[in-house]
């Protein structure tokens, strides 16, 4: 494996999009450091480090996919989130709207269309969250601990500058950071490794892991510590395993003549993942079961039967009502996104077109409907996995009985899908990439 790393950067076109996907990531981590003008750098670190250390707080999962840059108000506090929760919305506007399902029929013309759309929509998103966390920062909502003087009244200074301006100012640079991390993930896929997003997501989560396992070293020692690391590295084999599992549905296409040459005959396969839906599911279940956190935080009021039953059942994450809800959102949102994004009755029609058959069914609907039971068959137990996955730190509360020690890796399982699947996608590139040039390959 070592020696396809040399070669990989002794290919001169390659070290090239390796070198510059490590700029483009290290510029990204720059900004998540760099403090959004109008904004107090000390007043942040003094809240963050006020912060109790055994809640995850509301805003964990986007504070973990921006590198810890939300929580300090940096000028890439969106991270890549906007555009994540864009391209989602116009996956699943394509199914509702008979126009953005022409554009995605008519191949590169319409992707670039539909590409246009999601950028519009990524600023339009960008424009609202960064307004609500900035609203949110002021009123102390932001963070589990009251933190006045984030965003000073600069109209008391010197420099006699309207507090309105102060707050415009700190969205739009937050807006136009989001812009930018856009045009970075697009600049590493196109002229890079991998996928620009994802190697994004990759990057702030592998940022937080190094302070995240120094905090379990000094709180726990080193015993829980040689625990928590052989079980971790126990569920990135698990999860490599199941990510690079797969069906193979093979596809036969008949022979045909084309004046004197013959063509067709060949076998070919569909690839059909167990894990199809990828980390989306997640992402979804987490969301939903935030909404009641988030309505606990803007209703003070214990009286109330609704709130008592938010902070018994859904604010304890070791309760056997949130891993059960939690686990079966993940299952039913694996089930509606494959759904969505694996359109077997497109597939069995572009194969009835281009000559291909399955070997024992009938062209046609009878092979959407064999499809159909195939992918089914598949997503139970790919759904059952991540949402397994998912709940192995809420386990860790009851297997362990500290809030504390799951409070450090929150969205563990999360971290874990997302690392595991961006690097396998990687390496399967600069891997392609090598064998083009007869090299030999990181895989042996």
């Amino acid at each position: 494996m070592l020696s396809a790393f040399i070669s990989a950067f002794r290919t001169p076109d390659l070290r090239k999009k390796i070198l510059f996907t490590l700029m483009i990531i290290g510029l990204y981590r720059l900004g998540a450091q760099m403090p959004s003008p109008g904004v107090d750098y000390a007043a942040v670190q003094t809240c963050l480090n006020a912060q109790p250390t055994d809640e995850a707080g509301v805003f964990g999962l986007l504070n973990l996919f921006t590198g810890g840059a939300l929580l300090q108000l940096s000028v890439f506090a969106l991270g890549v989130m906007p555009y994540i929760t864009a391209s989602i919305i116009m996956q699943l506007l394509t199914v509702v709207i008979p126009r953005l399902e022409q554009l995605r029929k008519e191949g590169q013309p319409g992707q670039v269309k539909i590409t246009q759309y999601t950028r519009y929509l990524t600023l339009g998103l960008a424009l609202l969250q960064a307004s609500g966390y900035i609203a949110l920062a002021r009123s102390g909502m932001l963070f589990q601990t009251q933190c006045p003087g984030i965003l000073p009244d600069l109209s008391t200074t010197e420099a006699n500058i309207p507090f309105w301006m102060s707050i415009v100012t700190v969205v739009a640079v937050m807006v136009a950071g989001s812009a930018m991390i856009m045009w970075f993930g697009e600049q590493i896929t196109e002229r890079g490794v991998g996928n620009g997003m994802s190697l994004l997501i990759f990057a702030s989560i592998a940022a937080q892991m190094p302070s995240q396992f120094w905090g379990l070293q000094k709180s726990e020692g080193w015993f829980m510590f040689t625990v928590i690391i052989a079980l971790c590295l126990a569920i990135m084999v698990a999860v490599i395993f199941i990510e690079q599992s797969q069906r193979r549905i093979p596809v036969q296409y008949a022979k045909k003549m084309v004046g004197r040459r013959m063509y067709g005959g060949t076998s070919t396969y569909i690839p059909i993942k167990v894990n199809q839906a990828g980390v989306v599911p997640v992402i979804f279940g987490s969301s939903l079961l935030y909404i009641p956190t988030l309505f606990r935080q803007l209703n003070q009021n214990s009286d109330s039967e609704w709130v008592q039953f938010i902070d018994r059942y859904l604010l304890n994450q070791g309760s056997w009502v949130y891993i059960t809800l939690y686990a079966l959102l993940i299952i039913f949102f694996t089930y509606f996104y494959v759904s969505i994004t694996f359109k077997v009755d497109d597939v069995a029609e572009n194969m009835k077109k281009a000559g291909g058959f399955i070997p024992g069914v009938r062209p046609g609907k009878p092979t959407a409907t064999y499809l159909q039971r195939v992918l089914s068959r598949l997503t139970f137990p790919g759904s059952l996995y991540l949402a397994v996955i998912a709940i192995l730190p809420n386990l860790a509360i009851i297997a362990f009985g500290n809030q504390q020690l799951f409070a450090q890796f929150a969205f563990g399982g999360t971290s874990v899908l997302i690392m595991v699947g961006v690097g396998l996608e990687s390496v399967k590139q600069i891997e392609s990439q090598l064998m083009q040039r007869h090299y030999e390959g990181f895989l042996r």
